[in-house]
């Protein structure tokens, strides 16, 4: 007998309200003066944040632009693909609140507007997690899951601007869970030979998958390394793995704080390096650009011949 998907019933999302001052003050300064990003491309955007490589901070990228775009007031919902180990309630300092999955929706114990969990201090941010700890999505459910959630929050009356889905490390069931119903992709990797390659690999089976606009945010990069040649800067990055540059983050130990006290770290005041990294990085994603600055910078320095990566390529 064929499985026939649930009738989902979406959440009627409230309109956005203004951006706080200090956010507009942030943005206006760091974008020539604009308070607010051109939205490009028809809505909701689904976008799955991705590695490969597991610990590369993939969850708190997805944490801190969901948190973004809620502060600049285009509705989010984030979606913690990872079945049993998820992660991104912690990040968003929701984990005492998630009581209902995409898993209990599926089952029809619930409806999608119940699942839904608001932060608290972003009204036009919510959280969906696929699973609770420690549980599987039943196998009936297919690669599909996350297509049917998509498509159920597209047709809300007030849908959200974006549809971020955190996926999980590997290229394993979960990875085609999460792509599925994307359209784009962010590729999270930090300037090491492992996470790289990983990254390398999962750029070609979205490639594969027919995702086409996908971008890559480096991160940890510590130009002190950068500078003595220890490290490889975000230019090499970019030019190993052929995709533009969404953005460039730092290493920034506020982000451990931020992480353990569950408050994404854009939302920090005063902002620290990485915040504000990741807060450009939206800003690039909502329109739909590309970051040059850093590449025009390193132009001048000395390109380096062959190397661990003169194998890579597809």
């Amino acid at each position: 007998m064929a499985f026939a998907p649930p009738r989902l019933l979406p959440l009627p999302l409230p309109p956005p309200p203004a951006a706080a001052a200090s956010t507009r003050a942030v943005s206006a300064r760091h974008h020539g003066g604009r308070t607010a990003p051109e939205l490009s491309g028809p809505t909701p955007r689904v976008v799955v944040i991705t590695s490969g490589k597991g610990g590369v901070g993939k969850t708190t990228t997805t944490a801190n632009l969901a948190a973004s775009l809620a502060r600049l007031g285009l509705p989010a919902v984030a979606v913690d693909a990872d079945a049993g180990l998820r992660n991104l309630d912690l990040l968003l300092g929701l984990e005492n609140r998630v009581h209902l999955t995409a898993a209990d929706v599926l089952a029809g114990d619930c409806r999608l507007d119940q699942a839904l969990v608001r932060h608290r201090a972003l009204q036009d941010l919510h959280l969906l997690c696929l699973s609770k700890p420690r549980s599987k999505m039943p196998l009936a459910f297919g690669s599909k899951t996350l297509t049917w959630v998509a498509d159920a929050l597209r047709r809300s009356p007030n849908p959200p601007a974006f549809i971020l889905i955190d996926c999980p490390a590997g290229v394993d069931a979960g990875f085609v869970t999460a792509i599925a119903p994307a359209e784009e992709a962010v590729l999270v990797t930090t300037p090491d030979i492992t996470a790289l390659r990983d990254a390398d690999r999962v750029a070609g089976l979205l490639e594969c998958d027919g995702i086409k606009d996908i971008k890559i945010i480096v991160n940890r990069v510590r130009p002190d390394l950068v500078k003595g040649e220890d490290m490889m800067s975000a230019l090499d990055v970019q030019e190993m793995l052929g995709l533009p540059l969404l953005g460039v983050v730092p290493e920034d130990a506020e982000v451990i704080r931020s992480t353990n006290r569950g408050v994404p770290l854009v939302l920090n005041d005063p902002p620290t390096p990485a915040g504000l990294a990741l807060e450009q990085a939206t800003w690039r994603l909502v329109e739909r650009d590309a970051m040059t600055a850093v590449m025009v910078e390193e132009q001048e320095r000395p390109k380096k011949k062959g190397g661990f990566f003169s194998f890579f390529g597809r």
